[in-house]
């Protein structure tokens, strides 16, 4: 078998009810060659995948230990898709000897993928013997089994670095969270009745949205049709339910819930930010204007 001899291998393996088979197959045939197995064993397909997947990319750094992941499902389809959300993974699904001879050489494929239902335990052998012993960039069915002209030759030894550093890298230092990567990309509207805010619906009935107001701003009393969540990301405000008598001050990571028809006036100290969500469509039914609300905040405070 081909492979870098100062570098032990090791083959971690598992399968859904669809690909325990050809799995069990390819686990003996292994073990036959004193490669190292882990056998994870049969669980669901996305389970399965996701926790080689995990484990190919977290001994991505090993430098005494070639780590390679090994998954069948029935397709050999879903098993890749949920391997390849991890860093360093690079899963292939392989129906033919030439697949695997093309992934490896091409793509530097470390886990693969292949299908219970369409192949045969001896045909998933010679896919396995293939894939275990072509080296990355070598002469292969799409290359017409030549080596590769140099232009190519330079893509592919830059590829893999390159393939690693896709997606955007956030710092643990900017504070970001999922919902605040919605909004970076996306436009917002103004709200016209309530000057400096304005909103990204990111759904529609439930409705969600991400909702910014400039410091100083202020919402006149209104209510809405139905309830809402909301969820300070940034910044910090008071609201008042003028229905029930009460105020909250808000900050960063405060959560707070409003019935339905409760009128409410908000005050904001600090350019601000929350993810609000309504239990159905998206209305604003007003109660007073701007100036009012003004004397009323003044007032209060």
């Amino acid at each position: 078998m081909a492979q870098d001899s100062t570098r032990r291998l090791k083959i971690i393996t598992g399968a859904d009810s669809f690909g325990c088979a050809v799995k069990d197959a390819l686990v003996a045939h292994l073990r036959s060659l004193n490669i190292e197995v882990e056998d994870l064993g049969t669980d669901k397909y996305y389970s399965v995948g996701e926790e080689i997947g995990r484990r190919v990319s977290s001994a991505a750094s090993t430098t005494t230990t070639e780590t390679r992941g090994l998954v069948a499902c029935g397709t050999g389809v879903g098993v890749s898709i949920f391997a390849n959300k991890f860093p360093g993974v690079y899963a292939a699904t392989c129906l033919t000897a030439g697949d695997a001879q093309n992934t490896r050489s091409i793509n530097n494929c470390n886990v693969l993928a292949v299908s219970g239902m369409s192949t045969s335990p001896e045909s998933a052998i010679e896919i396995l013997e293939t894939w275990l012993n072509t080296p990355f960039k070598s002469p292969c069915p799409a290359s017409d089994s030549k080596p590769w002209p140099t232009e190519i030759d330079s893509f592919l030894d830059s590829s893999i670095p390159e393939m690693s550093n896709i997606g955007p890298k956030i710092s643990n230092s900017d504070n970001s969270c999922s919902i605040c990567c919605l909004a970076k990309t996306r436009e917002f509207t103004p709200v016209e009745a309530m000057p400096g805010g304005s909103m990204k619906i990111l759904r529609e009935t439930p409705t969600s949205a991400i909702v910014r107001f400039k410091a100083g701003s202020v919402e006149p009393a209104h209510h809405h049709t139905f309830g809402h969540d909301l969820v300070v990301l940034k910044g910090s405000k008071s609201v008042w339910n003028l229905s029930k008598g009460e105020k909250f001050d808000l900050g960063v990571g405060d959560f707070l819930f409003t019935p339905a028809g409760d009128v409410h006036r908000v005050k904001y100290y600090e350019d601000t930010e929350f993810f609000i969500k309504w239990d159905g469509h998206w209305d604003l039914l007003m109660d007073e204007d701007i100036d009012a609300a003004n004397a009323a905040i003044e007032k209060e405070t």
